[in-house]
Order: C-alpha cells, then sequence, then structure tokens
C-alpha cells in the first residue's frame, strides 16, 4: 500500500512538471519577440526619402572650368552652399558633394561666335553612398563684345582722320579716317572675344528633372 502510494505521487508530480514546461517555452519566445521589436538596436538605422523633380540645388563649384581649356567630358565638380529639406528635415546637408561631366564647349572666334560652355550633374555622394542623379544643364555664354568693338573702330578712324588733316587738308582727313577706320577694324578682327572661365566657389544653381530617393539616417 505504501509503495503504491509512493508511486501514485511521483506519477502526479511528473505530469506537474511536463505542464509546466510545455506552457513556459512559447510565453518565452512571445517576451522574447516583444523584446526584439522594441529594441530600437533592431530596427534598420535609415529610411529612405524622395526628393521630388524639380527641387533646386544651389551649388558652389569645387573645379574650375573655362572655354578655352576644358573639353567635353572633363569632369565638374561642386557642392552643396545649403542643405535640402524635406517635411522640416534636411536629407542632403550642406557641402554634400555632387560630379558631372562638361557636355559642350566652344571657344572664342575672332568677330562672329561667343564663347560658350554647358555641363552637368550626374551624381552625389552622401556618408559615403554613391546617387545617379539627373539635374538640368547648365550653359555659360560670354558677355558680347559689339559696343567694345565700335568703340575700337571709331578710334581707330578719328586717330587717322587728325593725322591726316595735319599731313594734308580736309582731303588729307578724309583719306586719314577712312585708313584709320581700316585700321580700327583690322584690330577688331585680329582680337578674340572674351572666354567664359568658372573659377572654383562660383555659384550656380541647377534642379533635378527626375525625383532621388536617398538614405537618411535615424534619429
Amino acid at each position: 500500500m505504501t509503495r503504491l502510494l509512493i508511486l501514485v505521487l511521483g506519477a502526479s508530480v511528473a505530469v506537474g512538471a511536463c505542464g509546466t514546461t510545455t506552457s513556459d517555452t512559447p510565453l518565452g519566445a512571445e517576451a522574447g519577440a516583444a523584446a526584439g521589436a522594441a529594441n530600437p538596436a533592431t530596427r534598420p538605422a535609415y529610411r529612405e526619402v524622395t526628393i521630388p523633380a524639380g527641387t533646386a540645388l544651389p551649388l558652389a563649384l569645387t573645379s574650375a572650368i573655362a572655354s578655352d581649356t576644358s573639353a567635353v567630358e572633363d569632369a565638374v565638380t561642386a557642392e552643396l552652399t545649403s542643405p535640402i529639406t524635406i517635411d522640416g528635415r534636411d536629407v542632403l546637408p550642406a557641402g554634400t558633394r555632387l560630379a558631372g561631366v562638361v557636355t559642350a564647349v566652344d571657344d572664342s572666334d575672332r568677330v562672329k561666335g561667343r564663347a560658350m560652355i554647358a555641363f552637368r550633374f550626374t551624381s552625389l555622394r552622401n556618408e559615403e553612398t554613391r546617387y545617379d542623379l539627373q539635374t538640368a544643364p547648365l550653359s555659360h555664354l560670354a558677355p558680347a563684345t559689339k559696343g567694345e568693338d565700335a568703340t575700337k573702330i571709331g578710334i581707330g578712324a578719328g586717330a587717322g582722320a587728325v593725322i591726316g588733316g595735319i599731313l594734308g587738308g580736309k582731303k588729307g582727313a578724309a583719306e586719314g579716317a577712312a585708313v584709320g577706320g581700316g585700321a580700327g577694324t583690322g584690330v577688331v578682327l585680329a582680337t578674340k572675344g572674351r572666354e567664359v572661365r568658372l573659377p572654383p566657389g562660383t555659384d550656380v544653381t541647377t534642379h533635378l528633372t527626375s525625383p532621388l530617393t536617398v538614405r537618411v539616417g535615424r534619429i
């Protein structure tokens, strides 16, 4: 009888122990999952933000380009002079680096044609990540020199008239003016116009022509 009682008690303890183990296991798993979800370390360290097309990118050149020294496909670099903000938060900080290429160039010609250089930015680098981007092309045209050319021709004619008048009266003045004018014109024809030179630090502004998605660190 005593032996039977001991066996019954032992069986009850074993069943109780098994029941405790079975119920505790899923509870522990659920607690672990909840703790992992609540732990920020298990979440991605960044989120993706899209900068819409049309966003202005204020830049300062960090490389020099010029119509008389640059060639198509030469590298052009710049950096943002102010941050790009989306929903009140900076997604691209000031100093973000952009890179691009010269797309067209034409140096100054004598009388006809004005110097021109065009370029476009094609990528940027932020927090060691490189992004391809599409931006509006930029071009710079040298100022016209027609007013200066007319002045040079006028000075040539005037000087010729003075010298001609001293040497031969009215007839000499007329002939001298023609010769002087021709000399002034010759100076213009032999002189090239201005070049376009953009040194580092030159401010330029381009715009995104398509949306750009970048990764931004979480707060």
